[in-house]
């Protein structure tokens, strides 16, 4: 049986959502190089560049690609042979804890732009918790932890 303890799932969430903030996927920028070699109009060529440009140096400088860093959506799929150890809470508040820590990361601070429940007071959290959380049980002793941070105006 796999032990998953509190604070691995809360590094996993923190560092994933650093890692996500400043790189894209290897495979957006292949296919943008790619677009770029191929492409007939200078302006779109520009707009092209401008993006790959964008995208390196966030890279290097390990700044966010945007600065709406986005609600954070976390999927969880989660083996029945898995056992949780020393979680204080539920799942959905280790989540949370690490969005929280990924957030506020001395070293790369991402914009908090979520509320808390709005019913009677629209109050920015500071931290962008609550994230939202889908989880599913599944056959097997891992956890699979996918995190995206989509974006107000996506």
């Amino acid at each position: 049986m796999t032990i998953i303890r509190h604070a691995d799932l809360v590094e996993s969430v923190a560092a994933a959502l650093q890692y996500i903030s400043y790189y894209h996927p290897a495979d957006y920028i292949a296919h943008l190089a790619r677009a770029y070699a191929a492409e007939q109009s200078p302006a779109a060529k520009d707009a092209i560049a401008q993006i790959l440009t964008n995208s390196k140096m966030c890279a290097e400088g390990k700044r966010p690609i945007c600065q709406d860093t986005g609600i954070v959506n976390v999927f969880l799929k989660i083996g029945m042979d898995v056992r949780f150890e020393g979680f204080p809470g539920s799942i959905e508040d280790a989540v949370n804890e690490g969005v929280r820590k990924g957030y506020l990361h001395p070293d790369n601070v991402l914009r908090a732009s979520i509320v808390a429940d709005p019913q009677f007071e629209r109050k920015n959290t500071k931290d962008n918790t609550p994230a939202v959380v889908h989880m599913e049980l599944v056959e097997g002793n891992t956890v699979d932890v996918k995190v995206a941070a989509k974006g107000g105006g996506s």
